[in-house]
Order: structure tokens, then C-alpha cells, then sequence
């Protein structure tokens, strides 16, 4: 469900060059690791785990789990983080006039 979630926001992302939403969650197994994300321009970019090198591969495995996003203004700047919305549940950002 993570992946299907994942891959709207991310279509989502591509009409909005002045947005980025973080998503964080976490990744199957026993320990339920922490992950976080970047969404921007359609793609996603995780800053906690690797990912397989394909575009069009998920960056999430099966089972990981969405638990909040934030919308930030973009592009980023990490001295100066603009936090425009959230934290709220992801599904809040597949209405496109959340964005």
C-alpha cells in the first residue's frame, strides 16, 4: 500500500518545482527502523537507507509503512527550511490543492 501511496505523491510532485514533501515511516522487520524521504519532481530520494539505483523501482520495500508528511517549500535549503504544512497524514497531500 506504501508503494501505490507513494507513486501518487510522487505523480503528484512533478506539476510542483516549488514543493518538496518529506515522508517518514517506517521499514518491515522486526526492529521497525525509521526511514525518511524526499519527494520532488516526481521522483523520490531516501536520506536514511539505500535504494536500488533504478528510477523506476520503489524506493520503499514491500511493507514499509507511511506514518506522516510534511510540505516543504522548494527547492531546499537545509540553513533555512521552510515547513509549509504538516505533520499530517500522508494521504492529506493526494488532494493536489493541498500542494
Amino acid at each position: 500500500m506504501a508503494e501505490s501511496l507513494l507513486a501518487q505523491l510522487e505523480a503528484l510532485s512533478r506539476g510542483r518545482a516549488d514543493r518538496v514533501l518529506r515522508l517518514r515511516g517506517t521499514l518491515p522487520g522486526a526492529q521497525h527502523e525509521p526511514f525518511e524521504l524526499l519527494v520532488f519532481r516526481g521522483f523520490s530520494c531516501s536520506v536514511t537507507h539505500p535504494t536500488a539505483f533504478d528510477p523506476d523501482q520503489s524506493a520503499l520495500p514491500d511493507g514499509a509503512e507511511i506514518s506522516e508528511a510534511e510540505l516543504l517549500l522548494g527547492p531546499l535549503n537545509p540553513a533555512d527550511e521552510k515547513v509549509l504544512a504538516g505533520p499530517l497524514a500522508p494521504q492529506h497531500f493526494l488532494d493536489p490543492a493541498h500542494w
